[in-house]
């Protein structure tokens, strides 16, 4: 039996493990990460899939602006442990995720990632025609969903970060940490 629940801070070392396994050390250097780095998860969307006490999943939403003045929120990364992978984990956190942020009143969700895995959710490319992100992606892996309509509707610009910032990573991101520096420059 697995359990999908809110992320704990106690979550957070099995987390990046289990994200290292599924993505590998070059997750980090993604554009997408840099839109996630030093800031929160958007409120009540950081969840954990448990069994038997062990993390076996997560996937995170964020704050994001699609473009001028459109809030939306970033999917990612959505990981399902090795070992449980090919049993509908993946799409029942998706699911919970999605129904969530629209229960919250989120309006759109960008994401990078597989698109016919993502279009069984209803992700699509048409959304983000309009779009990029602040840094290499590919733009057939680039997403997007309305949770209620028109809300990307002739979105257009550059992605950037809106959410809150993690005060723990905040001294960091202000005075230019070295290794998320070098990161930058790579990504």
């Amino acid at each position: 039996m697995v359990e999908i629940r809110h992320e704990r801070p106690g979550d957070i070392v099995a987390r990046e493990h289990l994200l290292d396994l599924c993505f590998g050390e070059g997750r980090r250097l993604k554009t997408s990460e840099r839109l996630r780095e030093g800031r929160l998860p958007a409120e009540g969307l950081a969840f954990t899939a448990e069994q038997r006490g062990r993390v076996v999943g997560t996937v995170r939403l964020w704050h994001v602006e699609a473009g001028s003045r459109r809030h939306a929120l970033l999917l990612g990364p959505l990981a399902v442990d090795p070992e449980c992978q090919g049993l509908g984990l993946g799409a029942v956190l998706m699911r919970h995720a999605l129904a969530r942020a629209g229960a919250l009143g989120h309006g759109g969700v960008l994401l990078v990632g597989d698109a016919p895995y993502y279009a069984r959710f209803g992700f699509t490319r048409d959304l983000v025609a309009g779009l990029s992100m602040p840094g290499p992606f590919e733009r057939e892996r680039f997403l997007g969903l309305e949770l209620q309509a028109g809300t990307l509707d002739g979105a257009r610009g550059i992605v950037r970060a809106t959410g809150a910032w993690d005060e723990a990573d905040r001294p960091l991101a202000a005075f230019g940490d070295a290794g998320a520096a070098s990161r930058r420059r790579v990504a």
